[in-house]
C-alpha cells in the first residue's frame, strides 16, 4: 500500500473525505489500480511535472488541437487543457460500462424508430404525447421514412459520472453530434510524447481503432444497390467550435471534409464538386444542426446546408449521420423517461441507472423543485455544453428567486436533479504547481451499424479545472485526460 505522505509530488493532495477519490481509499492508501503509476509518477518532481506540462501544451498547439469560446463579443481560442495523469478503468469495471452504453443507443434507436413510425410506447401510455409533439427537435419530415440500415442514432456519446457509492450513473445522452472523441485521441498521443515509460507497465487498450470503425459503420449504412460507399464529412467551416475535430476524423478516415457550397443535388442525388467535376456522395457525415441541413426544409437564410438534400435523403440516395430528428430522444426531458424505453423496447432492466431526475412538467414534480432549488442543479432539457445550467447552493436568495420564476414560466424547458457528488481525480494545477482533487465525468462513444456496433475503448474523461466546480465542459473553463481501459484486471 503506497501512500501520498512518501510522495513528494503529492504532499499537498489534500483528499476530501466526503468525495470518491479514483486513486487515493478512506485511508489515504493508493488502490491497487494505480500502484505502479503512482510509483513512476513519484520519481518526478513538482519541476518536472511544469516542463512536461509545458511539452503536452505545445504538443496540442503544433497539432492545432484548439476549440472556439464564444463571448459577448468575441470569439477566443483556446488550447483544450490536457492534464497529465491518466484516468484508469479496470476490465471488469469497463465491461459493466460497455455493456450499459451499447444497451441505452440500441433502445434509443427503436424509440426514434417508433416515434417517427407506429408511436406506440406513447398509444400505450409510457412516455405522454405532449413529450414529444412539444420537442423543438421532432421534426414531422421524418414520419414514416426507414433510414438506410435503420439506424437513427448511429454515433452516440454517454455521459457517465462515479458518485460517492464507486458506482457510475447516465448524466445524459448525447445523440445529436456528439462531439470530443478527437481529444480521445490526442490526449493519448500526448501523453505518450510527454511520458512514453508509463505506457510500459499496463496492458491498455489502444483508442486509434476509432476512425476505422467509424468508416465501416458508414459503409454498412450506404444506400439501396451502391457497391463501394462515397463517404463525405460535413462542417460548418472552420469557425465552428468542434471544427478540428471535423478536419481530424475526416483526415483519419481517409475522406473528403466539404462544406455545404462543396456539395449540390441534382435530380434527388448529391454530387461534391472536384476539379474532375462531380462526384456522387453516398454517406454524409454531418456536423452540422438540423435546421441548417437544407434551406428548402429547414431554415430558409441557411448558407451551411444543401439545397435539396432533404429530398435526396428521403428518396434513399443518400444517408445522413446521425439521422435528422434524433434530437427528440437527447432530449433531457426523454432521459427521464429512460428506464422505462429500455424496458419497453429490449425487456431488459437497465444495465446504467439513471441520475435521479424531476422534470417540471410534472406538476408534483414542479412544486418539489420550486420548493427545494437550493439543493438541486436545473438544467434546460435543450442546451449543451454546460450552458444554462444553475446549481442550486451555489446561487443567492435573490438568483433562487429569479431560477423560480423562469422554471415556473416554462416548466416543460427544465429539468432538476440532486447535486451529484462526482468523483475526483488528482490532477496538475498550473498555479499550485502541484496535483489537487478535481471533479471528473467520462463521455463514451458508440457506433451503432446495420450489422455491426462498436464502443470505443476509452473515453473523454473531462475535469473541472475550477476548485470545487461540478461542470466539466470545455466551454465551461473544463479539461480532459487520457483514459485507460485494461486488458486484464492490474
Amino acid at each position: 500500500m503506497k501512500s501520498t505522505n512518501n510522495n513528494p509530488t503529492f504532499k499537498s493532495y489534500n483528499r476530501d473525505p466526503q468525495l470518491y477519490d479514483e486513486i487515493f481509499d478512506e485511508n489515504d492508501n493508493v488502490r491497487e489500480t494505480y500502484e505502479t503509476l503512482f510509483e513512476l509518477y513519484s520519481e518526478h518532481s513538482a519541476k518536472d511535472f511544469g516542463r512536461l506540462n509545458n511539452k503536452a501544451k505545445a504538443s496540442f498547439f503544433n497539432q492545432g488541437i484548439t476549440f472556439q469560446v464564444y463571448g459577448d463579443h468575441e470569439i477566443k481560442e483556446k488550447i483544450f487543457p490536457f492534464d497529465l495523469f491518466p484516468r484508469i478503468i479496470d476490465a471488469e469495471e469497463w465491461k459493466h460500462i460497455e455493456k450499459g452504453v451499447l444497451q441505452r443507443s440500441k433502445a434509443l434507436n427503436a424509440f426514434l424508430r417508433d416515434v417517427y413510425h407506429g408511436k406506440k410506447i406513447i398509444k400505450e401510455g409510457i412516455v405522454p404525447l405532449d413529450l414529444i409533439s412539444s420537442s423543438e427537435n421532432y421534426l414531422d419530415q421524418m414520419n414514416g421514412f426507414d433510414p438506410p440500415g435503420g439506424i437513427y442514432n448511429h454515433i452516440s456519446g454517454t455521459d457517465l459520472i462515479k458518485h460517492s457509492d464507486g458506482k457510475y450513473y447516465v448524466l445524459e445522452d448525447n445523440i445529436r453530434c456528439p462531439s470530443g472523441v478527437s481529444y480521445v485521441i490526442c490526449n493519448r498521443t500526448a501523453l505518450k510524447r510527454a511520458l512514453f515509460g508509463v505506457f510500459n507497465h499496463y496492458q491498455a487498450y489502444s483508442v486509434t481503432n476509432y476512425a476505422e470503425n467509424l468508416l465501416e459503420i458508414l459503409e454498412t449504412v450506404k444506400p439501396k444497390g451502391v457497391d463501394v460507399a462515397n463517404c463525405v464529412v460535413i462542417t460548418p467551416g472552420i469557425y465552428n467550435s468542434a471544427y478540428y475535430e471535423h478536419s481530424y476524423l475526416a483526415k483519419a478516415m481517409g475522406v473528403e471534409l466539404v462544406e455545404g457550397q462543396d456539395l449540390f443535388v441534382e435530380n434527388d442525388f448529391v454530387y461534391m464538386k472536384t476539379i474532375n467535376g462531380p462526384e456522387k456522395v453516398d454517406v454524409i457525415y454531418r456536423r452540422i444542426d438540423d435546421q441548417f441541413l437544407d434551406p428548402l426544409e429547414f431554415k430558409p437564410d441557411s448558407t451551411l446546408g444543401v439545397p435539396g438534400l432533404m429530398a435526396a435523403y428521403k428518396k434513399g440516395n443518400v444517408c445522413l449521420v446521425n439521422a435528422p430528428g434524433t434530437g427528440v430522444a437527447d432530449d433531457k426531458a426523454v432521459y427521464t423517461y429512460m428506464p422505462e424505453i429500455i424496458k419497453y423496447y429490449l425487456n431488459e432492466e437497465p444495465i446504467l441507472n439513471n441520475v435521479p431526475t424531476y422534470h417540471c412538467s410534472r406538476p408534483d414534480e414542479l412544486k418539489y423543485v420550486l420548493d427545494n432549488i437550493q439543493n438541486l442543479v436545473i438544467k434546460p432539457v435543450d442546451e449543451a455544453g454546460g450552458y444554462g445550467i444553475s446549481i442550486g447552493n451555489r446561487l443567492t436568495e435573490e438568483e433562487i428567486e429569479k431560477v423560480r420564476q423562469t422554471v415556473k414560466a416554462s416548466p416543460r424547458k427544465y429539468i432538476a436533479q440532486p447535486i451529484m457528488s462526482l468523483s475526483v481525480h488528482p490532477t496538475y494545477i498550473e498555479d499550485s504547481k502541484c496535483f489537487e482533487p478535481r471533479h471528473v465525468d467520462l463521455r463514451t462513444f458508440t457506433l451503432l451499424g446495420a450489422d455491426k456496433n462498436f464502443v470505443l475503448k476509452g473515453g473523454l474523461t473531462r475535469v473541472a479545472l475550477k476548485k470545487g466546480n461540478l461542470i466539466v465542459n470545455s466551454s465551461q473553463g473544463g479539461g480532459s485526460k487520457d483514459t485507460w481501459v485494461l486488458k486484464n484486471n492490474h
